[in-house]
């Protein structure tokens, strides 16, 4: 909106031409959701505790979490808003990779309200039942996959992270496989929301790493020297993720330990999703394993856990996801988020190296 508005100034005020490059409106959309999320939170935090819209606490989970009942959670909504609204005003609103990820971000975040409202007001903590949930979160991804398949600029190929030259074309089953990412993105964070700082540490890490994606993805000449895939118009996707950044970050503020407030299934899928669809467009999807490389491992460690013990009787670990496990091992819970904060920076570290090592 913003950028619609004044950069067309420029030429009658030069001052109004940074508003033409990208870096300059991602470091400010992410200083607006910043600024947002410290204005917003504090009185938000105080709606939900008058609404009584607390975390409902698993019987079966630790006892550690049992103080935490009670707590305000729906606390996504928040973030939504710092990343819709700066995305809003800074990037260029004719560009339809960002409507996309707008899309599927505010529509997963619907689905986790109405999972999240499910929790609070009916007291149930299984929420929407997972078929539910699952169908909705297939749908909006596949909408959203065959909606990129089909824009002229956007190839079916599929880039392989270390290996210039391998890059096979999927073709009608790229959708399929957009989907699977996208979706399985979204589950993944969700399972990684459960200590205090836990999910929304790695998800900003996470954001930051595919900010540069984004921006080398749509400068033709970068992409060019780096060697990957040039995607006209990814680069303004940097401002959404510039978003997520900020959003995340003013979260955080009020989520870390001990946490005044959840983000809840809404910030949980809306993010998932996000990240998600932003990794299948700047056509780094692969790399989003590394990168996620937490996420990905608190959801093999629940896929891990439920076969071994169909199939054995055995359980792999203590509880799962992995998290819970650290915390039965007796591993306070700030120093098992701080480890995982440390490690999703190595991994950001390692994917951003794909770059070079081609």
């Amino acid at each position: 909106m913003l950028y619609h508005l004044l950069y067309p100034l420029h030429e009658h005020f030069s001052a109004f031409y940074v508003f033409r490059f990208i870096t300059f409106r991602t470091i400010y959309a992410a200083i607006t959701a910043l600024v947002l999320s410290f204005i917003i939170g504090p009185w938000l935090i105080r709606k939900l505790s008058e609404l009584q819209i607390g975390q409902q606490i698993r019987k079966l989970g630790p006892e550690s979490h049992f103080k935490k009942e009670g707590t305000p959670t729906m606390g996504g909504t928040l973030i939504l808003f710092a990343i819709v609204l700066p995305t809003l005003l800074w990037a260029d609103l004719t560009n339809i990779f960002v409507w996309i990820v707008l899309f599927v971000t505010v529509s997963y975040g619907i689905v986790g309200f109405v999972d999240d409202y499910r929790k609070v007001r009916l007291k149930n903590t299984e929420g929407l039942r997972p078929r539910q949930k699952m169908f909705w979160q297939l749908l909006v991804a596949l909408l959203a996959g065959v909606a990129l398949y089909l824009h002229p600029d956007f190839d079916s190929t599929l880039s392989v992270p270390f290996f210039k030259g391998v890059r096979p074309d999927l073709g009608l089953f790229y959708i399929p496989f957009a989907v699977l990412v996208v979706v399985g993105t979204s589950n993944a964070v969700n399972l990684t929301d459960g200590l205090d700082g836990l999910a929304i540490g790695p998800m900003i890490i996470a954001s930051s790493t595919y900010l540069v994606f984004a921006y080398v993805a749509g400068h033709a000449r970068v992409a060019a020297y780096l060697q990957i895939s040039a995607i006209s118009g990814a680069g303004e996707l940097s401002i959404l993720c510039g978003s997520m950044v900020g959003a995340g970050l003013g979260f955080l503020w009020f989520n870390t330990y001990p946490a005044q407030v959840f983000m809840g299934d809404v910030g949980s899928l809306s993010l998932g999703g996000a990240l998600g669809t932003i990794a299948v467009i700047t056509k780094q999807e692969i790399v989003l394993v590394i990168v996620g490389g937490i996420f990905v491992m608190e959801a093999l460690s629940v896929i891990f856990q439920v076969a071994s013990f169909r199939l054995w009787g055995r359980r792999i670990f203590r509880m799962a996801p992995v998290h819970h496990h650290f915390e039965l091992k007796g591993w306070p819970e700030p120093k098992i988020i701080v480890r995982f904060w440390i490690v999703s920076i190595i991994l950001a570290l390692v994917a951003l190296s794909t770059l070079k090592l081609r």
